[in-house]
């Protein structure tokens, strides 16, 4: 939201307004979505500036010290221009909600993960909907409200996560895995299509888990009965006719039922995988799941299968106990992996993480030196696998249009995470368009080409 004065009238119509600040993941961004859509239904009008807004909703992040401080900052800012604010997200509960409360005692309210009911009851108290709406008459579209371009759209699958991980406290946040039938994930995904949507991303807190805690229940879609599980999900989205590209994927054995779908081009050819680490001391210590599992003979399996499957994954280096020996095994396995999207992040202290408690931390300098040295080794993979695509010609979807031209997304690049294809001069495209270029440049992480 932009930097505004406090107004609290309500808009000529009756309606009350409601601004919305979504931070953090694309699961909270889903979150917010919802919260928004069930406001809207209620009659509630949608605004982007603290100036027009009668209340402000914050959707929180906790996932870091620096995500928890930038949510801090973005509160207290809310405070400041409006005055009216409810706090939901992860930094809703326990010491974080405490922490809030005492930096901003005059916030309205403050509620937990997922708790939609809580939030929409809240603005309720806050400001209760107008009388003059007419759920018959003021109509929201099926596929609801959108906080993304209009040409992809975030799935969530599922809910929590049911790993110990020693660095994380997502599952004390959000609870353990909840999985959607599959029925009614297809129903959600069928609606964003015939809304507009052309990428579909699958998200949750571990994909691969998809439907384990429901032992993997068969619902029906369109009349034929669907598995809630990733292979049989994913063959159905991969029959809509848009890109389908998979976001959390544990590299569990089960994920190599699902490469063939890439290389038939049922789903986009990319995995987003969050190895963490390579270091088996280190893996262990940090109770990873599928810590015991072959993934380089797993990557080099996948690409034998799919060559054109690009890998995602992030890290964390300066984990407590960890020493140059585990890190050049990150770094060798960095080498031979060939990665082709990399994030590294330093080990950060979250309050509640049992990695705290550890011994042997690593000192922040030394932290920092090797994730310099982490981000140099894989820029240059990252180099070296983008110049192999120069000459090629590349399927893309185009993002923005600018005076200069079009940025666009091979199937290689994820929105907001990964690199742009540039097209210049191609300022007659339009975003949500399907473009085929050839690839004339490439850096670390972006490529440039013409149409043809």
């Amino acid at each position: 939201m932009s930097q505004a004065t406090n107004d609290s009238s309500n808009d000529s119509n009756g309606n009350r307004r409601v601004g919305m600040i979504s931070l953090g993941c694309p699961k909270a961004l889903v979150d917010s979505e919802r919260i928004l859509t069930q406001l809207k239904l209620e009659g509630y009008d949608v605004v982007p500036t603290y100036q027009d807004a009668d209340v402000v909703v914050i959707n929180t992040c906790g996932f870091i010290d620096s995500a928890k401080q930038e949510s801090l900052d973005a509160i207290n800012e809310a405070m400041k221009e409006n005055g009216k604010v409810i706090v939901t997200g992860c930094m809703g509960k326990g010491k974080d909600a405490e922490t809030i409360k005492e930096r901003n005692p005059g916030v309205l309210a403050v509620t937990g993960p997922q708790a939609y009911e809580d939030v929409v009851g809240a603005v309720h108290d806050w400001l209760p909907p107008s009388k003059e709406h007419n759920p018959h008459i003021d109509l929201i579209p099926a596929q609801g409200i959108k906080l993304t371009p209009r040409h992809y759209s975030y799935l969530k699958i599922s809910e929590g996560c049911n790993h110990k991980c020693t660095f994380c406290i997502i599952p004390d946040m959000r609870g353990k895995l909840v999985s959607r039938e599959a029925g009614s994930v297809l129903d959600e995904a069928e609606r964003l299509v015939a809304a507009g949507t052309k990428e579909l991303l699958v998200i949750s807190q571990d994909t691969s888990a998809y439907g384990v805690d429901i032992k993997y229940k068969t619902s029906f879609w369109q009349g034929r009965p669907v598995k809630t599980r990733m292979l049989e999900l994913c063959e159905a989205l991969g029959d809509m006719g848009v890109w389908v590209r998979l976001h959390y994927v544990y590299p569990y054995p089960h994920v190599d039922d699902v490469i063939p779908l890439m290389a038939e081009g049922k789903i986009v050819p990319y995995l987003d995988i969050p190895f963490q680490h390579a270091s088996p001391k280190i893996l262990k210590a940090m109770k990873r799941p599928a810590a015991a599992e072959n993934n380089l003979e797993r990557i080099k399996a996948w690409r034998s299968i799919c060559p054109e499957l690009t890998i995602r994954s992030t890290f964390i280096v300066g984990f407590p106990g960890e020493t140059e020996e585990d890190f050049q095994i990150l770094l060798d396995f960095l080498e031979e992996a060939q990665l082709d999207r990399v994030g590294c992040f330093t080990y950060s202290p979250v309050d509640g993480a049992k990695a705290n408690d550890l011994a042997d931390p690593v000192p922040e300098d030394v932290k920092l030196e090797r994730q310099q040295r982490f981000m140099e080794l894989q820029a240059r993979i990252s180099a070296q696998r983008l110049q192999s695509k120069v000459g090629t010609t590349q399927k893309v979807l185009v993002d923005e249009v600018t005076p200069e031209g079009a940025v666009a997304r091979s199937q290689a690049d994820a929105p907001e995470i990964d690199g742009s294809v540039f097209i210049d001069g191609a300022t007659h495209l339009k975003p949500g368009d399907f473009v085929t270029v050839k690839i004339e440049e490439a850096d670390e992480y972006d490529m440039w080409g013409h149409l043809i």
